[in-house]
């Protein structure tokens, strides 16, 4: 398949703003992507590269725009090579030779082509589709349930690898994708109430725990390894010792849980999230940070304790696992509110002790990647 068809696809759902329409766009190019190049189609679609980044930043792209060709004459296959390419080099010249095969590429493609190609390189391809819309059109292009295709991008953590499996075997492919450890899941989220009076109007009786201001991190254990992903779902576990410590303690020999890791000033109150996102730098010198910004963590939720699997139980289950698998001062501060005013009395203690507010959940809903629950 050729770049082009991508970009004009592109083109047409950046110029529409029906969803229906996008879903309907997406769909038509994705069925024509050849089984191999699905992964790498659908993952330019959604403005990902399979690579992730490549060690490129915004200035030095800026100051490789050759004169564009023209004719478009890109394939997918051949820009996945080079993006490689880009991705492993290193050591002495590295700089120059990402340069060279940018610059070669750059060179082979047409003025829309470089556009799309610069924006994907930035991890900036606004073209109105996120992932949600993708994941639709993944489902309609192959004709399986969307809720099943969301469900598997959840436990892969993105919709290509779904989408070359449904391409290469099916809509039966879906389920073959289970909640695995070291594996992570894309993280449920949270939509916005304007205030207490909503959340409650929207939810009824729910739960409301502290919003704490910090870094997001998925723990999974099995036995002695403990593996440690950032919201990105990137690996973060050399950097943050005190959270594998704690994990290491607990009972369960299997786990994977949800919370946060925050830095505390010395009086036990939350520092800035800037603060806090010095633990997660590029480079690190690990143990003075440790004792410079040392992290707690708390946690919310739990996927999995030793051979039970918790995604689709409600939340008053997970909560109940939760507390029964970690030691006390693991877990989120939290109540059950009986009336609205004592959720905003709730709430008004969360401000008072510097934590960012609070959250609202229902205590029926399912764990879903996304803002699809509640």
């Amino acid at each position: 398949m050729r770049l082009h068809e991508l970009v004009e696809a592109s083109a047409r759902v950046s110029a529409t703003r029906s969803r229906l329409e996008k879903v309907e766009q997406l769909a038509e190019v994705t069925r024509r992507m050849p089984a191999p190049l699905v992964a790498i189609g659908v993952a330019y679609l959604t403005g990902e590269l399979p690579q992730g980044r490549v060690g490129v930043g915004y200035a030095q792209l800026r100051d490789l725009r050759p004169a564009p060709a023209p004719e478009a004459t890109l394939g997918l296959e051949e820009i996945d090579r080079v993006f490689s390419a880009v991705k492993a080099a290193s050591g002495g010249g590295a700089a120059a030779k990402r340069a060279a095969l940018l610059g070669g590429l750059l060179a082979r493609a047409t003025a829309s082509e470089q556009e799309f190609l610069f924006h994907l390189l930035i991890g900036e391809l606004r073209q109105g589709a996120l992932e949600g819309i993708v994941v639709e059109a993944v489902a309609l292009a192959f004709g399986a349930p969307p809720a099943l295709v969301r469900r598997a991008t959840m436990l892969v953590g993105g919709v290509p690898v779904v989408a070359m499996a449904l391409a290469r075997e099916g809509v039966a492919a879906l389920n073959r994708f289970e909640l695995t450890l070291f594996r992570p899941v894309q993280p449920m989220l949270a939509d916005s109430a304007a205030d207490v009076g909503d959340a409650w109007q929207r939810l009824g009786t729910a739960a409301f725990e502290l919003k704490l201001d910090g870094a997001r991190v998925q723990v999974h254990k099995d036995g002695d390894r403990i593996e440690v992903y950032s919201r990105q779902l990137n690996r973060v576990t050399p950097a943050v010792p005190e959270i594998v410590e704690r994990v290491a303690r607990l009972p369960a020999q299997r786990l994977i849980l949800d919370g946060e890791a925050i830095a505390l000033s010395p009086a036990r109150r939350p520092l800035p999230f800037q603060t806090t996102m010095r633990r997660f730098g590029r480079r690190l010198d690990v143990a003075a940070l440790r004792a410079e910004l040392p992290l707690d963590v708390s946690f919310f939720d739990v996927l999995r304790v030793d051979d039970q699997v918790l995604l689709d139980r409600p939340l008053a289950e997970r909560w109940e696992a939760l507390g029964a698998s970690t030691a006390p001062g693991d877990v989120v501060p939290r109540i059950v509110a009986a009336t609205e005013s004592e959720a905003e009395s709730f709430l008004a203690r969360a401000l008072a002790d510097g934590h960012e507010g609070v959250m609202a959940k229902s205590l029926t809903g399912t764990y879903s990647a996304g803002r699809r629950g509640q």
